[in-house]
């Protein structure tokens, strides 16, 4: 007969081989869970590896990493030759009694503070939580495109090597590191640059970016311009630091350099933020002649130029026209970019690119925000540059983004060609969308939420000259285009009362 400690693991040790927890992982948490609920008491003896290995069916070695990894957690105490025993960890922390709270409510964590904080209304989530099957978003990849296999067999063997446990172990690094030259020649061939080490700093968004050379670069009520259209993003970031927000025109040609010259003066201006690629929201490049007035401007006028080019790789047409930032002879352009769009978002990253001095700084704050940054991603993704995955994988995700982008403009064909213009782009994962006659876009969402489709207030630009919808497709596959436009459609026509 199994004795009593026998019969009660057999009970409650369940566990499941085909699911991404290790089996000795799931039974070392039920073991765990055993003691701590009192079926298992301090020094009784657990039985040994064989026996246990033959009452549950599993193979001794997986036993053996069982009992490991309760000894390494202090639940079990393993004495050579003679067992392995149920000890209960010292209680490190103890329990207040809150004295002043109505009974039964000293388990619960009060809602406010009991002190005044400074609340920031410029920060506040823009996410709006609406259960629906279909979103629309302002561009987005799609997480379906990411090889998991690979990116699993690529982030063990990056674990599995010496140097990245020695990089962790490091108190300071005063050469550049193998990710920085890298990802340097990465953005020399893709990107037209000449740069060094020195000229570049990584950090985990192009958010954090922003960030970090607002903190720099902007004082409170200093002017920066962005288009009259801009990233909300970016906005909210430079309220935050006390920016005084002014708007430029935008056209097709992208921002309106002359407006800029006849409304403003010499050192009234501290920056001017471009999304000189692919503006955002409303994807319209800007035009050659005006990148080299903006450039001539700014050094005239004395400005710096955050140059934000969130979806460069994204280009299914023709070549990618060079930032603005490699043909920068006067050190005016401060460059922000992505990289890893074609991979999940844990291995997306951000960096910065600007003169050695501005970037010397910068790592200063970075030091505070993140000092450790994340080794085993860098490590990974300068091989991925090195063995030229990257560029395999933007060139296939391409071929399927330029597919769905080609779809959905025969959609938008169909079924609005009396009632909406676009510009097909030549690249990026959106199209911006603008209703002719005008309507009323907080009904269109409305009308296609009952219909199962979120259009988030965040792709919805409306005022007395506007009225357009920064369509994201790249999370959408054929299929889904067909039925978010069908119903998009139908959200149309309950507006404008068809």
């Amino acid at each position: 007969m199994n004795s009593p400690v026998e019969a009660l693991l057999k009970q409650i040790i369940l566990f499941e081989k085909n699911t991404s927890t290790a089996v000795f992982i799931q039974i070392s948490h039920q073991i765990i869970d055993a003691i701590q609920r009192g079926y298992l008491t301090q020094g009784i003896a657990l039985p040994g590896t064989r026996s246990l290995s033959q009452l549950v069916q599993i193979h001794r070695n997986t036993v053996v990493a069982v009992y490991d990894e309760l000894a390494a957690q202090g639940w079990v105490e393993i004495i050579p030759n003679k067992g392995t025993f149920v000890i209960v960890p010292e209680q490190k922390t103890a329990s207040i009694k809150a004295i002043t709270y109505p009974e039964n409510r000293d388990k619960e964590y009060t809602e406010k503070t009991g002190f005044d904080f400074k609340s920031s209304f410029h920060l506040a989530s823009t996410v709006e939580k609406r259960q629906t099957k279909y979103t629309i978003n302002d561009g987005q990849p799609d997480l379906r495109l990411h090889p998991t296999h690979q990116f699993s067999k690529w982030y063990s063997a990056t674990m599995k090597r010496k140097a990245v446990l020695s990089k962790w172990n490091q108190i300071e690094n005063s050469n550049y590191s193998t990710y920085e030259k890298q990802l340097c020649n990465y953005l020399n061939a893709t990107r037209g640059f000449h740069i060094d080490p020195k000229n570049l700093m990584s950090t985990r968004s192009t958010e954090m970016s922003l960030y970090i050379v607002s903190q720099l670069l902007v004082k409170p009520k200093d002017v920066v311009l962005v288009g009259n259209w801009s990233n909300y993003a970016a906005n909210m970031i430079f309220q935050q630091v006390g920016a005084t927000i002014r708007t430029v025109p935008i056209d097709e040609d992208g921002l309106d350099i002359d407006f800029i010259r006849k409304q403003y003066s010499k050192k009234s201006i501290r920056c001017v933020y471009v999304c000189a690629h692919r503006h955002y929201p409303t994807t319209w490049t800007l035009s050659a002649k005006r990148r080299l007035e903006l450039l001539e401007l700014a050094k005239e006028y004395e400005f710096a130029i955050i140059e934000d080019d969130f979806d460069y790789d994204f280009q299914f047409e023709g070549s990618a026209m060079l930032p603005m930032a490699s043909s920068d002879s006067n050190g005016n352009v401060i460059y922000l970019g992505k990289l890893g769009q074609s991979f999940f978002p844990s291995f997306q990253t951000g960096f910065v690119v600007a003169p050695t001095t501005l970037i010397q700084e910068a790592k200063n704050y970075l030091q505070m925000l993140d000092k450790q940054g994340d080794v085993i991603q860098e490590q990974m993704l300068s091989e991925l540059i090195h063995e030229g995955e990257i560029h395999r994988l933007i060139k296939k995700n391409i071929i399927n983004y330029k597919q769905r982008r080609d779809h959905l403009s025969q959609m938008l064909e169909y079924y609005f060609k009396e009632t909406v213009r676009w510009k097909t782009p030549s690249g990026g994962l959106a199209l911006w969308l603008e209703f002719e006659p005008k309507i009323s876009l907080v009904q269109l969402a409305d009308e296609a939420y009952k219909n199962d489709l979120s259009l988030p207030k965040t792709i919805l630009y409306q005022d007395k000259n506007t009225c357009a919808i920064r369509f994201g497709f790249g999370h959408l596959n054929e299929d889904e285009i067909e039925i978010v436009i069908n119903k998009l459609k139908i959200a149309y026509d309950a507006v404008v009362g068809k």
